[in-house]
This record gives C-alpha cells, structure tokens and sequence, in this order.
C-alpha cells in the first residue's frame, strides 16, 4: 500500500501481531518443548497442537480472569496429556513439563511486547485504535497483565461477539467502533487469510506482520503490504 493521508484508525490483530513478532504460536510453544527439555517429533506435536485449540474451542477451560500464563498452563496441560494419550510422553512425564513450557512463552509474550511498546504508544497518541482477535473470552486480563489496556479504544474478542476470523464481519464490527469508514482503517494483522484478506474484503487498509506460519503455503506467500516489524507501520501512516 502507498503512503496516504487517509488513515484516521487502526484495528489491531492480538496474538501473532503484538505479542511474537508475526511468528505463529506453535513455533514459540515448540520452543518452550525444546527449552524445557522435551524433544517430540514435529507430527506429534502439531497434532497435540491442535488438539488443545479445538479442546479450547469446544469447553470452556479459560475463564475471564485467566492472564496469559494461566492460558498458557492450561493450554500446555491439555497439549501434554494428548501426548500421554498418543503414548508418546509417558503419563508421570507430563506434570513436570507443563509449568517451564508455559513460564518460556509467558516470557517470550512479555518481552516481545516491551519491543513493540513504544510504537503502541506513539500510535495510541496519534490515531483512536481498537483490537480484533480470535482469543479464548479472556483478552481484557491479558492486556491488563500485559498493561495494553490503555492503548484500545475497545476489544472485539471472537468468544465474546460470536464472531472469528476471516469472516470479516468481526472486522466491520472493529470499524464500527471506529466510527469511521473502512477506507479510512489501517488493519495491522499476522495472518494473509484470517486478518488481511478479509479486511480488505471490506475495504479496509492492511499491513501484514509476516514471520514463520504454521505452513508452508503461508511462509511462501508474498504480498505488498508485508512488514517484518511493527516500527514499519510509519510508512503506511
């Protein structure tokens, strides 16, 4: 996208934007496996991966207050027991990997967000900003732990609205909280499918935040608007 005067608003993605560089989450998760002294093959853990995501989705083990290394514990509980159950960790392994696992990516989350504060902040005093995010219902306490709260006009959270990415009806709901109109939106988001696809559907402006996806298809894909870090959002601005 060329530099335009336009932009009066800014929508933000959450987890994979602010809080790991674009870098998908199970790559900071395997991290954490590897830092803690757990080597599993990479099938078994992107299948235990997705176990606890659709167990996450489908019974409600986060509650509002949960912070991020509350999720973390459970969601790294749930991964390991699924291991347990594919007979791939043994069942008195489990318990004693769970809490350094969750301490690395609470860690890993803090400080890639201490790098992106400043450029938060400086936004936040120039633009009115809202978040968008597919999270678990328990966003608010996360950017309370976190102290992002501050920097959002309001937080659309998919458990909470009934809505996820990419359909891009959780998106209008983030221009309507703008009050402005589409065009004048920039959406910052880590996902080509989930976040900047769907908001240009609604004639949104977009920068995508491109680390290392999930899948191959995803770290081949190009675009122009691709950022590699935050700090570059001032050339679409």
């Amino acid at each position: 996208m060329e530099n335009t005067d336009s932009i009066k608003g800014i929508i933000f993605d959450y987890g994979g934007t602010i809080d790991s560089r674009g870098m998908h989450w199970s790559i900071i998760i395997g991290e954490g496996y590897r830092h803690a002294g757990l080597h599993i093959d990479d099938d078994a853990f992107r299948e235990a991966y997705v176990f606890a995501e659709r167990e996450l989705a489908r019974t409600r083990h986060i509650l509002p207050g949960h912070t991020f290394l509350d999720l973390m514990l459970i969601k790294i509980r749930i991964e390991l027991q699924a291991l347990v159950s594919a007979g791939v960790l043994a069942e008195g392994d489990a318990e004693r990997y769970i809490a350094p696992i969750a301490r690395y990516c609470y860690d890993s989350a803090r400080t890639t967000i201490e790098t992106v504060r400043p450029t938060l902040q400086a936004l936040a005093a120039r633009y009115p900003m809202v978040l968008v995010s597919n999270f678990y219902g328990n966003i608010n306490s996360v950017l309370a732990d976190f102290k992002l709260d501050t920097y959002f006009r309001t937080v659309i959270e998919s458990a909470v609205v009934g809505v996820r990415k990419p359909d891009p009806a959780i998106f209008m709901l983030g221009v309507e909280a703008l009050g402005l109109p589409p065009e004048q939106v920039l959406v910052v988001g880590d996902s080509l499918k989930k976040d900047i696809l769907p908001a240009r559907s609604i004639r949104c402006h977009t920068a995508w935040l491109k680390g290392r996806g999930w899948t191959s298809e995803e770290d081949s894909a190009t675009d122009p608007d691709i950022i590699t870090d935050l700090s570059e959002l001032k050339k679409f601005l």
